[in-house]
């Protein structure tokens, strides 16, 4: 089927340009020309180094730190294509930011999470392929088409082909239990949920710091070669705490499978140390460093969204590879 816009583009932003190249790879195209620069009064810039009159613009951004930069960024981009004439313009994001802010959970609190959205669409996007959103509902912030895929598939995919046959999936809280309980599916075997409890409190320096405290695990886990899987961490405590848990409770290996990794401070360090004897996690964010750490397994989903941008610009269905995330959110 051909499409009806003269020609595809891709142009990536600076949150993650390994994985715009390898998705530009698989396609078999070149990205596109793009000059970005912040200028000395911390303004940022973006020109466009090539026509993008009537064509299928692909903009890939992971929304990683430093988080304001990469997020104004990305609208300057949108804005620069808009305005540019593009045919149509899709804000890929492998990473959403914000995705924890969908909802007010206390008084007086905003949902940056639809702020995001507003941004998103206001400056031109005109539909947005994402991974593994935090909460479903965030699709629903956009009045623009959104594609939310799942690179949950990838990371059962990797736990089957080990062939290990004394697996527990484990929910590290309740709110994951039915992603994990579907994880656990997929991959036929039990499923276990750590129970836990977060304790905030701010530090004399005025940050607001999280302190994890993981209560029980409801499930059978002794015995057992225990995976934790989420959709996203930022410093691991979480995990690590869960991990701890299980040990305790008599597992005999754990390892963890996380689609998104931010990696705040020195998380890589303590997951490395910690009881987890594998983290496999995906290339949604890029992870400085990892190559240190032979425990820690980075998979691509750059086939993944070269696949589903060749669909949308041939004006093909995606439906038959959201599977995995439509089974996961019922």
């Amino acid at each position: 089927m051909s499409s009806r816009f003269s020609e595809m583009r891709i142009f990536s932003g600076s949150g993650n340009p390994a994985i715009a190249q390898a998705i530009a790879d698989r396609l078999g195209v070149t990205l596109g020309d793009i000059t970005l620069t912040k200028y000395p009064n911390d303004n940022l810039f973006a020109r466009l180094n090539e026509s993008v009159r009537e064509k299928d613009i692909f903009i890939v951004q992971s929304l990683t730190a430093p988080l304001s930069d990469r997020i104004m960024e990305l609208l300057i981009m949108l804005d620069a294509c808009r305005r540019s004439a593009a045919g149509r313009v899709t804000a890929v994001l492998p990473f959403y930011a914000y995705g924890r802010t969908d909802k007010r959970d206390q008084p007086r609190v905003p949902i940056t999470a639809r702020l995001m959205a507003d941004m998103i669409q206001t400056a031109g996007a005109q539909q947005v392929i994402t991974l593994d959103l935090h909460a479903g509902q965030i699709q629903g912030f956009f009045s623009i088409p959104v594609d939310e895929l799942s690179a949950m598939s990838l990371l059962v995919r990797h736990f089957r082909e080990k062939q290990i046959d004394n697996y527990t999936v484990v929910a590290p809280d309740m709110g994951f239990a039915k992603r994990a309980r579907n994880f656990a599916e997929q991959l036929g075997v039990p499923l276990a949920i750590v129970e836990k409890r977060h304790l905030d409190h701010i530090h004399p320096s005025n940050e607001h710091v999280r302190h994890v405290e993981a209560l029980n695990v409801i499930g059978d886990v002794e015995g057992r070669h225990c995976i934790l899987v989420d959709d996203e961490i930022a410093t691991g405590n979480s995990l690590i705490a869960a991990a701890e848990l299980l040990v305790a409770r008599g597992a005999t290996a754990v390892s963890a499978g996380v689609v998104h990794s931010i990696m705040a401070g020195k998380a890589l360090e303590r997951l490395a140390a910690s009881p987890i004897g594998e983290f496999v996690t995906t290339d949604t964010l890029p992870i400085v460093g990892v190559e240190k750490y032979p425990n820690i397994k980075v998979l691509s989903v750059a086939t993944l969204l070269a696949e589903v941008i060749q669909r949308i610009h041939s004006g093909i269905s995606v439906d038959s590879i959201n599977l995995f995330q439509r089974t996961q959110r019922h």
